[in-house]
């Protein structure tokens, strides 16, 4: 089972536990593969004999999973959608299909985060309210007025969680600020869970529903996610509570920036991200990266959770859509790094540059 702190008190990168940066929580695991060996690419297009501009590299994905399991990463799998090809692959102890279901970590932000988005989009939340507005007395008095814009772009200035212990939503928020000082709300960007409690909380009181009912009846059962969900058990909740799997994720993700699930107004929050210096996170949400191996910018976001480290990424023209996960030892965090890295810089091998979809790049 997964280190149930993870690494979201960590300063965010690409990488896999370090970048997941989600609450890896207590409760039923989805279990991982059985062990085996060797790699199952399978090939959804027949692949190009040299790989061209714009078109997926499936020779380099292959390379990728080569040599799995190792001491650091015991399997892994990985999707390649969008118009330039279509991939798919699994290797080591990713036994299961490629499409098989798996607990999804922190990419769950960015349900939450369109949801919130939603609500902005129909007049009933604005990037201005405030969490002392909104969630009165939750906070400490002493704090400064935090906004949701600032809770969705990790700028809330909110302390590291030192001190968080396992709950209910409420019990999670009130012990994480328990100890520690946060900085000024918009002066720096410092990745936190908390934050995305907090947005799931808003959503509750904004809605009067459950975070669970607002998730399927807004994008669950309109998207026919039929293998998504939210299990009861599991205290990451809006934070990284999700299971779901690759095709799920692939068709949430392009949905979301297409504008099939926000109005162009929010949908243009995707990728305006705000002045703070440093700032890689939009307001809704998306991290914006250069692709490893010197590949295009592309959004999207990663998450650990119950042993699982994956990440969602794509052009922002959906040229490329790229969906990884892997089974981490927890031996090496710098070597799982950087066998994560090959994976990803090797769905984006050769990636056409795209155009940003909406908004403003910050």
């Amino acid at each position: 089972m997964t280190n149930s702190t993870n690494s979201w008190m960590r300063k965010v990168r690409w990488p896999v536990a370090a970048a997941a940066a989600a609450l890896a929580v207590a409760g039923t695991a989805v279990a991982p593969a059985a062990a085996s060996t060797g790699t199952t690419p399978v090939p959804l297009r027949p692949p190009a004999a040299v790989a061209q501009k714009g078109h997926v590299d499936p020779a380099a994905l292959r390379d990728a999973l080569a040599g799995l399991p190792d001491d650091y990463v015991r399997g892994a799998m990985a999707r390649v959608t969008g118009r330039e090809g279509r991939w798919r692959g699994t290797a080591g102890e990713w036994t299961v299909p490629d499409d098989a279901e798996f607990a999804i970590g922190s990419i769950t932000k960015l349900f939450t985060s369109a949801i919130a988005l939603q609500l902005v989009g129909e007049g009933r939340l604005a990037p201005e309210d405030t969490v002392q507005e909104l969630l009165p007395g939750l906070l400490p008095a002493s704090y400064e007025p935090i906004t949701v814009g600032q809770l969705l772009s990790h700028t809330s200035g909110l302390q590291k969680p030192r001190c968080v212990r396992p709950g209910t939503p409420v019990e999670v928020v009130t012990s994480a600020v328990s100890c520690g000082t946060p900085t000024a709300p918009g002066s720096a960007v410092q990745y936190n869970g908390i934050n995305t409690f907090l947005v799931g909380l808003v959503i509750e009181k904004v809605t009067g529903r459950s975070y669970g009912e607002e998730l399927r009846d807004r994008i669950t059962r309109p998207l026919g996610l039929r293998h998504t969900s939210l299990p009861a058990d599991d205290w990451a909740w809006a934070e990284g509570g999700i299971v779901s799997r690759a095709s799920d994720l692939e068709r949430f993700f392009t949905a979301l920036i297409r504008g099939r699930l926000l109005r162009p107004t929010e949908r243009g929050l995707l990728f305006t991200t705000p002045e703070t210096p440093g700032a890689d996170f939009s307001y809704g949400g998306l991290r914006r990266v250069q692709a490893p191996g010197g590949g295009p910018v592309v959004w999207g976001k990663t998450g650990s959770n119950h042993g699982y480290t994956s990440g969602i990424f794509a052009t922002p023209d959906l040229g490329r859509v790229v969906v990884y996960s892997t089974l981490t030892t927890g031996e090496n965090p710098d070597e799982e790094t950087a066998r994560v890295l090959r994976i990803a810089g090797a769905g984006f091998r050769g990636a056409g540059t795209g155009t940003t979809a909406g908004g403003r790049e910050g």
